[in-house]
């Protein structure tokens, strides 16, 4: 039995290799850590974690990394 979805996949990843040599292929921007001094800073206010993950619009377990870093 022939497996379709494995020529896909390897198609894709020929793909995106050839995208990513070009340059055009740069995935996304880390926005928790360009945030990471504005949590840091509602942190030492005070503010809970569930609350800093709301206002700036990040996933709350970002929240905590940045925390822990």
């Amino acid at each position: 039995m022939r497996r379709t979805g494995y020529n896909m996949l390897e198609r894709q990843r020929v793909g995106i290799a050839r995208a990513k040599a070009e340059g055009k292929y740069k995935g996304r921007k880390p926005t928790a850590r360009n945030q990471a001094a504005e949590v840091r800073k509602l942190d030492a206010a005070g503010v809970t974690k569930v609350e800093i993950a709301r206002r700036i619009g990040m996933h709350r377990a970002s929240v905590y990394r940045v925390l822990r870093d």
